[in-house]
């Protein structure tokens, strides 16, 4: 018998997913939410997303059951969410059920709610028989439904009670908040080291990152790292960065044959990964890379950058030039399996390859018949490209070759196997997130092809990410937008990219682009202490408004806000948005120190309050090809203005370009020294000022 529900007609293909299960889902909205208060039933509330294995496997055990679908109809009005169209929901009964749990979260996330929304109970994955002291999902739904018709008190009390836990949670991570004496900065030198030993015990000297297992990419932790050795010249830093990135990129959480990165590993030492690739961890990783690049010269950071951007074009890129959000860790239903090889397959592949080189590349990846997981063969590195060739006593540059020959092939193999799902949602957040690591990867590289592709995915972000009344839109799907109203994540990270885009291009619409966002951020966004509501203050359809202020996989929308309104403010010579930044690092500042980890870019602005930023501008002729050859350095106190004549903008003003000649101004809140004619007099006045 074939099921349908309301989610055939959603566009998001998680929804879609569940569009024939025998449980009647709903969509979030109000149809939901008025039936369960008509009907005085409690509400099922499952968050997950399309790339998520756990989800599928639950669909399969439980929601594909008939006699599941008959209770949950029965007794409970079931709405499915994809946290990736309403990460607003999926903020807010992910912290109600951590609460419940003890700390525990994740995805699926089932939530059960009263008739108004208010959540009293939930867990993550619940299997269809007990097991491992977990009870099984008909349990949890026959034990809640018991006692909704026999003791509906004691669920209304409890719900009360989660929910003023809820909307006290966030103010503990901004009490006290201390704003100096005499309006100085309540930071002080002692606050990055303490942050800095703070990440030292937990950083893994063993396997590089951070924590155990299972082991995620800290991207924001490594950056605090880079901007440790940068100012403090502190070489573990250094160490302990490239350590981690080489581990990474030699380890199984690196697609070593098509490129991309996984989103974690469940091991220690990056070995064997949960194979779903997402947007904004690629997007992350490829900034980052191309900054440490800029430092290290590294040859492994380009060739890996331009290895994921092949992947992304090659697999997640929309026929308009934005890009899909993921691809799932399954295909044929089980998980990994386009991924890794058996020795036969593998063997049989390679059959016609001359040796040496097929016992070299079997080597030089760890493939053996034993395999390196459940018998499987995941691909990767024990060693860099330069020991291994030292230890055999090859040439660098023919292995290389050789092995990109072998790596090719095996490709064109894997390509014919049934790839993987692909969430083809195009999200706002993340493919700005995707414009700025381009636009960094073009500074360190110098290949045009990364800045023709940030600027493009700036442009259909405005072409199609606005509703009629130029507010931004959360995401699309296909030729459907949905009417979702953006977050301030969304808002934070299109900020961030359009200010890199002046910087790279100097074309002031992108700053002006960039100021208007941020107005109507403060105008629909603000909460106290110069913080944001992750929501708009037109968004109604939430339990309450919730304050984005963890940087977790992604950076939060209030830390980068904060980053974005100091840069804006210098640009535009706006005090009071420096100010909010200010205020807003001070709101933080207790939960900075104590758990930089868990605010990763709220602890990197610590950098921009101890070590002033220097202004650069460049008038005259050659402000592009000086601009450009100063930033393929890397310099994170920098903020670059430059016209080829004379601007209005604050930092151009009265640097007007009159002899022909090109002249490069180091300035500090506004104070110049003396000019100089070349990009080698500009690095001497910086680095001795």
């Amino acid at each position: 018998m074939k099921y349908s529900n309301r989610l055939q007609k959603e566009s998001s293909p998680y929804l879609q997913q569940h569009a024939h299960n025998p449980v009647d889902w709903y969509p979030w909205g109000q149809e939901a939410l008025d039936k369960a208060k008509a009907e005085n039933k409690m509400i099922l509330l499952s968050i997950g997303y399309s790339t998520c294995h756990w989800c599928h496997v639950m669909e399969k055990e439980s929601f594909e059951d008939p006699r599941v679908g008959e209770f949950m109809n029965q007794h409970f009005v079931s709405i499915k969410v994809d946290r990736e169209e309403r990460p607003d929901l999926d903020h807010i009964y992910m912290e109600a059920v951590q609460l419940v749990t003890g700390g525990q979260g994740g995805w699926p996330l089932n939530c059960f709610l009263l008739p108004n929304g208010r959540p009293f109970f939930g867990g993550t994955y619940f299997p269809p028989r007990r097991m491992q002291n977990r009870n099984s999902w008909m349990e949890v739904l026959g034990n809640l439904s018991k006692v909704w018709q026999e003791q509906p008190q004691t669920i209304i009390d409890q719900a009360d009670k989660l929910y003023n836990f809820l909307q006290k949670g966030e103010d503990k991570m901004t009490e006290g908040i201390d704003f100096g004496q005499n309006g100085d900065s309540p930071f002080k030198t002692s606050d990055w080291n303490y942050c800095l030993d703070q990440l030292a015990d937990n950083f893994d000297e063993q396997a590089g990152g951070f924590g155990h297992s299972p082991k995620f990419p800290s991207v924001m932790s490594l950056r605090y790292l880079l901007n440790s050795y940068y100012h403090e010249k502190d070489q573990k830093s250094m160490q302990q960065l490239q350590f981690s990135l080489d581990a990474m990129i030699y380890g199984g959480i690196y697609d070593l044959l098509g490129g991309g990165f996984a989103r974690y590993t469940v091991d220690r030492y990056w070995k064997i990964p949960h194979f779903e690739k997402m947007l904004y961890d690629n997007a992350l990783l490829i900034g980052l890379l191309a900054d440490t690049y800029k430092l290290t010269q590294k040859p492994v950071y380009a060739q890996t950058i331009a290895e994921c951007w092949n992947w992304l074009q090659s697999e997640m890129q929309s026929p308009e030039g934005t890009y899909y959000s993921a691809l799932d860790a399954d295909s044929e239903g089980e998980e990994g399996k386009f991924y890794v090889w058996n020795w036969e397959k593998l063997q049989n592949a390679l059959a016609n390859w001359p040796q040496p080189w097929k016992q070299i590349f079997l080597d030089f990846y760890d493939a053996s018949p034993a395999g390196n997981w459940e018998g499987k063969i995941i691909l990767r590195r024990p060693q860099s490209l330069a020991g291994f060739a030292q230890s055999r006593k090859l040439d660098p540059k023919e292995l290389q070759q050789e092995l990109d020959k072998i790596k090719a092939h095996l490709l064109d193999i894997r390509a014919q196997r049934i790839r993987p799902g692909r969430d083809e949602k195009i999200i706002l957040s993340w493919n700005a997130l995707l414009a700025t690591a381009l636009l960094k990867a073009y500074q360190a590289i110098r290949l045009p092809e990364y800045k023709k592709a940030a600027f493009g995915i700036l442009e259909q972000i405005e072409k199609r990410l606005q509703n009629e009344k130029g507010q931004l839109l959360h995401s699309y799907a296909g030729q459907k937008i949905a009417p979702q109203l953006a977050f301030s994540d969304d808002y934070a990270f299109l900020i961030e990219a359009q200010l890199l885009a002046y910087e790279i291009s100097f074309e002031e619409k992108h700053l002006q682009q960039a100021d208007h966002l941020m107005q109507a951020c403060i105008t629909d966004y603000s909460a106290e202490a110069g913080l944001f509501y992750y929501s708009s203050a037109q968004q109604t359809d939430i339990l309450y408004r919730k304050k984005d202020l963890y940087d977790s996989a992604t950076p939060s929308g209030n830390s980068s806000l904060m980053h974005n309104l100091e840069q804006l403010g210098i640009l535009l010579d706006k005090a009071e948005y420096r100010e909010r930044a200010a205020q807003m690092a001070a709101a933080m500042r207790k939960s900075i120190r104590k758990y930089p980890q868990s605010f990763g870019r709220w602890a990197n602005f610590l950098f921009k309050i101890l070590y002033p930023t220097k202004e650069v501008a460049i008038v005259g002729p050659e402000f592009a090809n000086w601009a450009a050859e100063m930033q393929s350095q890397f310099a994170p106190n920098l903020i670059y203005a430059a016209t080829p004549k004379q601007s209005s903008l604050p930092l151009l003003l009265g640097r007007e370009q009159t002899d022909g000649k090109s002249k490069i101004f180091i300035c500090e809140n506004y104070a110049c020294q003396l000019p100089v004619d070349s990009v080698a007099e500009a690095w001497t006045k910086i680095k001795n000022k």
